[in-house]
């Protein structure tokens, strides 16, 4: 009966990633509940994965990871990209991958993917071409990079905090990292030939002005408010034109005098110049109800309107919408955009699509890039969300450029602890977090900020599973079940079976997910087989790690979605062939490296 009870939490738990009811870390935490409800695991065991030394280890990563990038030390490498890529795509690809891989092994590749995007779409701009050939590879090359080492990915250490519980010992730093270097280099070397000829130039070389980019030249301009308007006399907000009409007003101008966001409450008078966005036909919707009057001899040119975007206190970026974000699905009405992050919306850039109209009805989507509008003020406070990803190049000065070598040395003392034994992993990685704050690499309030709390309720909820999966005795059926399989077949297809389920599991709950489900059920059919049981978790390990196919399968594919202009399709054309290469081989140097 537990049998049929966890199994039964497992296939609801399925149902409920596939058809994403409910946000993936919400669902996870259900599925605790769950389980100690059904009386399935002890009040302990259900909460045991916010204390597991995968879940702490995981959140010290993050907090490390930040601790690198916010003093500067990735940014040294953009002159690198620079100086040796040349103008060949292949060679460009290379460079990019050969930088951007070894950093993703010791750096979290999230992080890595954020800070190179912005460089890589300045490089192309430079360069002259589209970024859609670099930003997909990109993202390949970091999740590539990271199963090099331990560290690389949270997927790895979680295999290794169940491989430690399944009695099987925790993995080494650079256990698989010959296995690593290996499927990395055929892989790069792969997307490098592949992604030129396959990846299509799915948005236009970017001009440096992004209001040419997104086109908004023709939804966006100058108003005045006429001695008749009814709008003399109230403020903004009492008007409620920006509620009942398609516009956005970024800026009122008195006198010669510009008073930009917020603006809610400034009372509007007659001459007044309103700076607008709509389209045309709803400007002459609101002059005939409204009293005012269209500037048609203003005319912006590109140079004026990027002028008049950017001023001293006011700026224009690109701000994309992450997978993990509660925006998806819901409008900018109902978000409440303007008012809450004091910042306008004046185009979604979805895929090669760009939205310029009845933006605040758009439902959001994964992947959706914003181009947005406000004070810097209110940049600030978009790029301390872990919802949102603001794309631009750090400003120098807002780095802490002289903790660098600080950041990078107790990094360096992290990994080499861990690599001669000096210490566990968790304990050299908490120290690590401790000498950031003590060493001024992180200041105590932005620890709280860097770590994604979304993967760290992911693990806290789906381990409780794997430990009823253990108790009920689901595991042992399902092992026995795929031996009555595994009994006929060579010890590399049996590799090749676990690769393959693990992948398709990846696909449909996530990377840690499917790790947990597996690598119990592995160590089980490799002790009755009598096979190395670290053959079967290393091919469970890097299957959950490599997701090519789709823009959902890895964070890092969400990422560069948008700022790509990719369609669907591009990511299957790219990736699908890359997850057969690696899936076909890393069975056969599994056994190669580390015998079966």
């Amino acid at each position: 009966m537990e049998i049929i009870l966890t199994l039964s939490v497992l296939t609801l738990a399925l149902i409920a990633f596939i058809f994403e009811w409910f946000p993936v870390d919400l669902t996870a935490i259900m599925i605790a509940i769950i389980l100690m409800l059904l009386r399935l695991v002890t009040l302990e065991e259900g909460i045991a994965g916010f204390g597991n030394t995968a879940t702490i280890t995981v959140m010290a990563m993050f907090i490390l990871s930040a601790g690198v990038t916010r003093t500067g030390a990735i940014q040294v490498v953009r002159d690198l990209l620079l100086a040796w890529s040349g103008k060949n795509a292949f060679q460009q690809i290379m460079v990019m991958g050969m930088i951007v891989g070894p950093i993703s092994a010791f750096i979290n590749n999230t992080a890595v993917v954020a800070i190179f995007i912005p460089i890589i779409e300045d490089f192309a701009k430079k360069q002259g071409f589209s970024s859609s050939k670099l930003l997909i590879p990109l993202s390949f090359a970091s999740i590539l990079g990271g199963t090099l080492t331990l560290i690389g990915t949270s997927t790895n250490i979680l295999a290794s905090s169940l491989s430690a519980k399944l009695g099987q010992g925790e993995f080494q730093l650079f256990q698989f990292t010959k296995l690593g270097i290996i499927i990395f280099v055929i892989g790069l070397v792969y997307i490098a030939i592949a992604a030129p000829r396959i990846l299509h130039y799915r948005n236009s070389p970017k001009t440096g002005r992004l209001s040419e980019d997104y086109e908004i030249k023709d939804y966006v301009t100058e108003v005045v408010v006429s001695s008749s308007s009814s709008l003399i006399g109230q403020t903004l907000r009492q008007s409620e034109i920006q509620r009942k009409f398609d516009i956005d007003v970024l800026e009122i101008i008195h006198n010669g005098i510009h008073f930009p966001q917020p603006i809610a409450d400034k009372k509007i008078r007659a001459g007044d110049i309103l700076i607008v966005r709509g389209s045309k036909d709803t400007l002459i919707q609101i002059k005939a109800e409204r009293g005012i009057e269209i500037l048609p001899d203003i005319k912006f040119s590109q140079e004026q309107l990027e002028a008049e975007l950017n001023t001293g206190e006011e700026k224009i970026g690109e701000v994309l919408i992450l997978s993990n974000s509660r925006f998806i699905g819901a409008t900018l009405k109902d978000l409440r955009f303007r008012q809450r992050r004091n910042a306008t919306v004046l185009a979604i850039r979805r895929g090669e699509e760009v939205l310029r109209e009845r933006l605040g009805k758009v439902p959001l989507r994964f992947g959706d890039l914003l181009l947005v509008q406000g004070p810097k003020q209110s940049f600030l406070g978009l790029q301390t969300s872990r919802e949102l990803l603001v794309l631009e190049q750090r400003d120098v000065e807002n780095l802490r450029l002289d903790k660098a070598k600080i950041a990078v040395g107790i990094c360096l003392a992290v990994i080499l602890a861990s690599a001669f034994n000096l210490a566990p992993i968790l304990v050299s990685a908490l120290a690590g977090v401790v000498l950031m704050v003590l060493t001024g690499c992180l200041k105590p309030g932005e620890i709280y900020g860097a770590v994604r709390w979304d993967v760290i309720f992911l693990l806290a909820g789906l381990i409780p599973l794997g430990t009823a999966m253990q108790n009920s005795g689901a595991t042992e059926y399902l092992a026995k079940s795929i031996l009555s399989i595994g009994n006929n077949l060579s010890g590399y297809w049996i590799l090749l079976f676990f690769y393959l389920i693990t992948t398709i599991l990846t696909s449909i709950l996530s990377n840690n997910a499917a790790v947990l489900l597996m690598i119990p059920i592995s160590v089980q059919v490799a002790q009755s087989l009598d096979l190395n049981p670290f053959a079967i978790m290393f091919a469970v390990t890097f299957a959950a790690s490599n997701s090519f196919m789709t823009p959902i399968a890895y964070q890092t594919n969400t990422m560069v979605y948008g700022p790509g202009g990719y369609r669907f399709i591009d990511f299957v054309r790219l990736g699908t062939p890359l997850s057969i290469i690696v899936g076909l081989i890393t069975p056969a140097l599994i056994i190669w490296l580390y015998g079966l």
